[in-house]
């Protein structure tokens, strides 16, 4: 039943050209997330002598930084910590948020308006702000970037799951759950999560969207993976400087992280379309 799901998804994924376009970016970044280290024809942080501030070649195609570094072998490392952060966030994010809203969704009452409350004041804070105060306080580091993201992020997940879930919590099947007597998370995982995954599948596409951005963001703020890491955001920081001598440096990773993230957003779209405009799998 879901391996048939799941090929009718991608089945109408490919009608579309622009989500088919935007699911090709997604799974290309993610062959050199998987794989970048060992296409790189240089270590990321190899100083190679009498290269500096070289333009685009046949041996660098992207040229050199003003340390002699190749800036195609520093694309490639760097694919795995602007992807594989914002990954882990979005699993985290995505978990954590659907048990809560699927716990208030179909509790609702006190407990529903309490957490909610708790639930908007997070979300009355602006995201980068939130961030860079949790990241000045912990400190920067990848699980300090994995802890901020997955509290920023969970509570919008946990609001749409809550939405989805008071839409359904009072159906027929669910009432018959209650009368056979089922557990509250036999309903919870078994009855209600399978009626709101279309719109979370939406959202984790979403989020995953936002994550790769505030990482990005982080990262050439200075409060991102920290050196030597081959962080996308800090390359694009580092190249400010010298945009005048070495402007490939800076474009290079601009470019690769518009790229991933119009790729994930037409991704997204492209869910929304089959689940919003279809209602299901067909």
């Amino acid at each position: 039943m879901l391996l048939n799901q799941v090929l009718g998804v991608v089945r109408q994924l490919i009608r579309r050209p622009q989500s088919l376009i935007g699911s090709l970016m997604v799974i290309v970044f993610m062959l050199l997330a998987i794989f970048g280290s060992s296409l790189a024809p240089h270590r990321f942080d190899e100083i190679i002598r009498g290269a500096a501030r070289l333009a685009p070649s046949a041996d660098y195609p992207f040229g050199t930084d003003t340390l002699g570094r190749d800036v195609f072998s520093r694309i490639l490392w760097g694919a795995r910590e602007i992807i594989l952060l914002p990954t882990i966030t979005t699993f985290l994010s995505v978990a954590f948020g659907s048990a809560i809203g699927l716990l208030i969704g179909y509790y609702g009452g006190l407990l529903d308006n309490v957490v909610s409350r708790i639930l908007d004041s997070l979300l009355a804070i602006p995201a980068l702000v939130l961030a860079l105060v949790m990241l000045g306080t912990i400190g920067p580091s990848p699980v300090g970037i994995i802890i901020v993201i997955v509290l920023l992020y969970t509570p919008i997940v946990a609001r749409v799951v809550r939405s989805a879930a008071l839409n359904v919590r009072s159906a027929g099947y669910i009432e018959a759950a209650r009368l056979r007597g089922e557990s509250t998370l036999f309903i919870l995982f078994r009855e209600i999560l399978p009626s709101v995954l279309p719109a979370l599948i939406v959202e984790a596409s979403l989020r995953f969207s936002y994550a790769i951005f505030l990482t990005a963001s982080l990262g050439f703020l200075g409060l991102g993976v920290q050196p030597p890491s081959p962080d996308w955001g800090r390359m694009v920081n580092e190249a400010r400087g010298s945009f005048a001598q070495t402007p490939w440096a800076l474009w290079a990773p601009s470019a690769a992280i518009a790229l991933l993230i119009i790729g994930v957003n037409l991704l997204s779209d492209g869910l929304r379309r089959i689940f919003r405009y279809e209602g299901g799998l067909g």
